[in-house]
């Protein structure tokens, strides 16, 4: 398995050969994760974002199969570790359509741990600002190739 993992400064670069690595290196992170924690994924479609969610699920041993809510905009997966919540932005373009929607409790104070997909379309301008006072990790998904993804991650608050 070729991996590498670059430490510069406070971002991390994961570069992932295949969907099977993504996933888990989101395994990894679901076994990490605490109450509180918002992870915002970004990337174009096809970067590998949903397959970062499969291995997150697996990490909180969520146990059901995880799709993308692009439609139902959030998925539940309350039987795991900690309650899992699939929160996907790629329909709403406004921080008002994502309050109107409901979403804002996945987004501030997660009873568990959020990921979104999307999550430029709720941070806009700043990163951690509109986050409540648990953990945000901030990962930017890259297609390098066919298989081949680059994954660009930070943490922030506690």
């Amino acid at each position: 398995m070729k991996t590498a993992r670059i430490l510069l400064k406070d971002m991390v670069t994961f570069i992932s050969h295949s969907p099977t690595e993504t996933e888990e290196l989101g395994a990894g992170w679901g076994r990490e994760c605490g109450r509180g924690w918002l992870i915002g994924l970004s990337g174009d479609l096809g970067a590998g974002k949903t397959q970062l969610v499969k291995g997150l699920a697996r990490g909180l041993m969520a146990g059901a199969r995880v799709t993308s809510p692009t439609y139902a905009l959030v998925h539940e997966y309350p039987g795991g570790r900690l309650p899992f919540f699939h929160v996907d932005l790629y329909r709403l373009e406004t921080r008002e359509q994502i309050i109107a929607a409901g979403l804002e409790e996945y987004l501030v104070r997660p009873d568990g741990v959020t990921v979104v997909e999307w999550v430029e379309r709720w941070l806009k301008e700043d990163n951690a600002a509109w986050f409540g006072p648990g953990r945000f990790r901030r990962a930017r998904l890259k297609i390098l190739g066919e298989t081949d993804r680059e994954i660009c991650y930070e943490d922030f608050g506690g």
